[in-house]
């Protein structure tokens, strides 16, 4: 997972972007540890707190691009599938914000935080609020 981490923190998504998703996913699935870490990461990046207050209501402000506001649309349907795929709508909106291999990497982001949210939460109860953040390869897409 490692790995992959560290394929993701690429300029075509932007380090920000895939931060932001992150702290929205470990929103969703309640892992205190990792909404500390990606919270602490976005402010080492520069990001605001208006913006990172405003995360659980993205769609009602005017903070968010277009294309964040597509990222986090896709990020909640791809986290919170229960009983089926993601809506063929979800996916009309958010597709024209992405290229293909941009969209793959984008679920693959998800897919590997809501997996490390899930070992967070249930295999080593990491506590909540000591993490420092590092130094990121910089990279201010988003």
């Amino acid at each position: 997972m490692l790995a992959i981490e560290q394929y993701l923190h690429q300029p075509e998504l932007g380090v920000k972007l895939i931060d932001l998703i992150k702290l929205r996913v470990s929103q969703i699935n309640g892992c205190a540890f990792c909404i500390d870490m990606h919270w602490k990461d976005l402010r080492a990046l520069g990001e605001s707190e208006q913006r990172l207050y405003g995360r659980d209501a993205w769609d009602e402000s005017i903070c968010y691009t277009d294309r964040e506001r597509a990222a986090l649309e896709w990020t909640e349907a791809v986290t919170e599938i229960k009983n089926d795929h993601v809506p063929d709508e979800v996916y009309e909106r958010v597709r024209p914000y992405f290229s293909e291999e941009e969209l793959s990497d984008l679920t693959l982001a998800i897919a590997v935080i809501n997996a490390w949210n899930r070992l967070a939460l249930l295999s080593s109860r990491l506590p909540a609020g000591n993490y420092r953040p590092t130094s990121h390869p910089v990279t201010q897409n988003a």
